[in-house]
């Protein structure tokens, strides 16, 4: 099914949804039609502008939604640019919509439209030489997060899940065994399969200390950064976790691995940081880890969906993760 035809079958389920929140809905534009369903909206009586969410049904509880409001709220009250709620008219974050078209419930969530172009599509287009600028400003932003969540405490009932050792490598990771995926051949499962222990040893004897454990955004990379003059604004926390900051750190420049700029904007994105939190030498040697456990984590996630094409990720990537494996060596 193409974009067009996605909204249009999700587009009475978003009239139904921006009705239960206090505006006056002027439009509904499709934004992104993926695993979620986003519009935006406008308030015909001041001209403002709102981000309407459609969730995927069973990734989120609404736990665990409410819980990602209240910590995009705390970082932005604190100066951080992230995205701001709304509330809908009976005072919940969000609410449940029936989708007949689809048989399916999902919860839909209003936050205010967030300005700037897409960070990855101002490094497609910019000279080359500019992106290590851009990466030191990034790795500060992620300072900037970590800084927040490690002094900050949750509320009663806070819930998120957990990419520790368990929820990364373990039996059940949270996207899924990518060492059975049909996307890897049967050596490739192999390797995978022989890796992964190795990788939840190294995770389980790092610990869970604030200094370098706690919420990251867990998908931090450039298509979830919004460039509005000098201002970045980070957002879709869909993927929000418990974990490691050299994870966040991992997914910046994952996708840059097979690029001639790899290590330069590796080395800005780590500046970034330095510059705004300390960053020992223990989590910067974690870096390389993170990679291969990103690349693993992916075949997963792409196992788990079907509708996305996995083509142009094999293509530039497996060859480089299924290396990874080959010389992974367990820090520590």
């Amino acid at each position: 099914m193409d974009n067009a035809a996605a909204a249009e079958r999700y587009l009475p389920a978003a009239r139904e949804a921006v009705r239960r929140f206090p505006i006056e809905p002027r439009d509904l534009i499709p934004v992104w039609i993926s695993e979620n369903i986003t519009f935006r909206v406008t308030d015909d009586r001041d001209g403002g502008a709102y981000v309407l969410r459609l969730h995927r049904p069973g990734y989120h509880d609404l736990g665990a939604l409410n819980s990602e409001r209240q910590w995009t709220g705390a970082l932005a009250a604190t100066g951080i640019g992230a995205p701001v709620g709304l509330r809908a008219r009976d005072g919940a974050w969000f609410v449940p919509i029936w989708i007949p078209q689809t048989g399916e419930t999902r919860y839909a969530g209003l936050t205010h439209w967030s300005e700037g172009e897409r960070l990855a599509e101002l490094l497609e287009r910019e000279d080359p030489a500019e992106a290590p600028g851009w990466f030191r400003q990034l790795g500060a932003a992620a300072a900037g997060l970590h800084d927040q969540a490690s002094v900050w405490t949750p509320p009663a009932g806070f819930t998120r899940h957990a990419l520790d050792a368990d929820g990364l490598m373990g039996e059940a990771p949270w996207w899924g065994r990518f060492w059975e995926s049909p996307l890897l051949s049967a050596p490739e499962k192999t390797l995978a399969a022989k890796t992964r222990p190795r990788i939840a040893a190294a995770l389980n004897r790092l610990g869970h200390d604030r200094s370098v454990f706690g919420l990251i955004h867990a998908d931090l990379h450039p298509g979830n950064v919004l460039v509005s003059g000098d201002r970045l604004t980070v957002i879709d926390f869909d993927d929000a976790a418990f974990g490691w900051h050299a994870y966040d750190l991992a997914v910046a420049i994952f996708h840059l691995q097979p690029e001639p700029n790899f290590a330069l904007a590796q080395a800005a994105l780590l500046a970034g940081y330095r510059s705004a939190r300390a960053l020992n030498a223990e989590t910067e040697a974690l870096i390389p880890m993170f990679l291969l456990i990103r690349g693993l984590f992916v075949i997963g996630w792409l196992t788990q969906r079907p509708e996305q094409d996995p083509a142009p990720f094999l293509a530039s990537m497996k060859t480089l993760i299924m290396d990874q494996c080959e010389v992974f060596e367990a820090p520590g």
